[in-house]
């Protein structure tokens, strides 16, 4: 019974609606929005066929500055690196459509948003109280995320998670596992019943054929070699209680039903190579690093609570430091 929904086998900006007499439909919303890392080349632009209009007279992919100015609004430019940025962000399938198609729409966009902030900004917006909080909690956010990433990225390069491969996993003994079979039943009683038939001498597989409401009961509830944290706790705990060749001798229940369970064979799992476990290493290894920042920056303020009436509460002091 592995513990996947559905499964019993194993086996922000708001801007008007302009977009209509565009050649491909992209919402201003979708990509005023974006932000990420480079991706688009002038060089690109130019190659694939006829450039855009704005670009017609661009000299050739070599004489072209290494982030040129590709578009100004009331004198505030906008880079190259800007647009790549922005594109890099979009999602995958907006990724991937021609560069000579995706640059200029891009670049309208960015002139749309720019237009905007620069209209909000002769009309005095960003000295209103509403906008101003908003403007806090954006760079709050920015600046939460600076300290995280300067304090957790060293923590997660390929040196320290080969290091922690080598220190917990490499050369240690796998993850045991159980080769067992299992029958799944609705009721209670009607697991008793089989249960008893086992009792008599009945085979395993030809019950779970007849009875078991598991897809993998034409195979005889066979579920093969699996780890303990691959099944739901209730049906892992009874499976890695037995021993091979016995069965359960009251029913197991799970959120999927009633299960009789048979083991057939126990075994030490190699450890799992450095590429198996790497996801696994870098995520125990971000919260680690996380939860140590956050203690870090807790223990450098003073920290006051308060109950919901607004009286202070009884615990004050920082949460101890992660070691």
């Amino acid at each position: 019974m592995r513990a996947c929904p559905g499964s019993l086998a194993r086996s922000s900006a708001i801007c008007p609606a302009a977009a209509a007499a565009r050649a491909i439909p992209l919402s201003r919303t979708r990509l005023l929005t974006v932000a990420g890392t480079g991706l688009l080349s002038l060089a690109l632009l130019i190659g694939q066929g006829r450039a855009p209009a704005h670009a017609q007279a661009a000299p050739p992919a070599a004489a072209v500055p290494a982030n040129p100015v590709v578009a100004t609004v009331d004198g505030h430019p906008i880079h190259l690196a800007d647009v790549e940025q922005a594109a890099a962000a979009l999602p995958p399938n907006l990724r991937g459509l021609p560069p000579k198609t995706l640059y200029p729409m891009l670049l309208e966009r960015m002139v749309d948003a720019r237009a905007l902030v620069a209209q909000a900004r002769r009309e005095g917006m960003e000295n209103t109280p509403a906008v101003q909080k908003e403007i806090a909690a954006a760079t709050d956010q920015v600046l939460e995320n600076a300290i995280l990433t300067k304090e957790v990225k060293p923590q997660i390069s390929d040196a320290a998670l080969q290091a922690a491969y080598q220190k917990d996993i490499a050369g240690k003994p796998g993850p045991e596992e159980v080769h067992a079979e299992h029958i799944l039943v609705p009721t209670k009683k009607e697991a008793e019943e089989i249960i008893a038939k086992l009792n008599k001498g009945a085979d395993f597989a030809t019950l779970a054929k007849q009875y078991s409401k598991d897809p993998g009961a034409k195979n005889g509830g066979d579920l093969g070699f699996f780890k303990k944290d691959e099944m739901v706790p209730a049906f892992a705990d009874a499976a890695f209680a037995l021993k091979p060749g016995t069965y359960t001798k009251t029913p197991v229940h799970s959120q999927f039903g009633w299960h009789v369970i048979k083991v057939l064979a126990r075994r030490q799992a190699p450890a799992p190579t450095f590429a198996q476990a790497e996801d696994g290493l870098r995520q125990k290894i971000l919260k680690a690093a996380v939860e140590k920042a956050v203690a870090k920056a807790r223990a450098g303020v003073k920290i006051q609570l308060f109950d919901l009436d607004g009286t202070p509460a009884t615990a004050t002091a920082p949460a101890p430091a992660t070691k």
